[in-house]
């Protein structure tokens, strides 16, 4: 009996399926709600939804100590320089989850005020839909970044465009994105 003829466990596991399950096991979310959706956000945070069973429990004030941005709500024109900011400020690597149609796409505030989708400021992962998405849809987005996160090479970095004078018409590439459906 050889070595390639054993299974997998804690003692002959990859160093890179080790880390892969530390890093989806303490995803750390920065604390970023603009409007209504920031209610279901908090709501998950409760003891009916429990997060802190995927070791989420602690929303961290400081970007330099968390590596998730829930983007709950719509973002304002004003606001955009600001979101860029902290997600700059993230460590690596660091993944975003863009909760509510405001977020994902303006929603109903189709203006001059209102940024029409996030992913023109950040490049997201997962898509939450719903106006406000309830707790449960936030969960499986959770879930949903948690399986990206497990399959996900831990050595390739996402591309980053260089940073643009203006964030005016920045379109990040992120092919990868999950745009989810309401679970039932």
């Amino acid at each position: 009996m050889g070595l390639e003829d054993l299974q997998h466990n804690f003692l002959t596991g990859r160093v890179e399926d080790l880390v892969k399950w530390a890093r989806r096991s303490s995803v750390w979310p920065a604390t970023f709600g603009l409007a209504c959706c920031a209610i279901e956000m908090m709501a998950v945070g409760t003891a009916d939804y429990d997060i802190s069973r995927f070791g989420m429990e602690v929303f961290r004030a400081s970007p330099r100590q968390a590596d998730l941005m829930i983007v709950a709500g719509r973002v304002s024109q004003k606001m955009a320089p600001v979101l860029r900011q902290v997600y700059d400020q993230m460590m690596e690597p660091k993944w975003v989850i863009s909760m509510g149609v405001c977020a994902s796409t303006g929603g109903m505030f189709n203006n001059y005020a209102i940024v029409q989708g996030v992913d023109q400021i950040v490049p997201v992962d997962v898509y939450a839909p719903g106006c406000p998405p309830n707790p449960e849809t936030l969960l499986h987005a959770i879930l949903t970044l948690h399986e990206k996160i497990r399959t996900g090479e831990i050595t390739r970095r996402p591309e980053r465009p260089e940073q643009a004078e203006s964030l005016a018409g920045w379109v990040p590439e992120r092919s990868g994105a999950v745009h989810l459906g309401t679970p039932r």
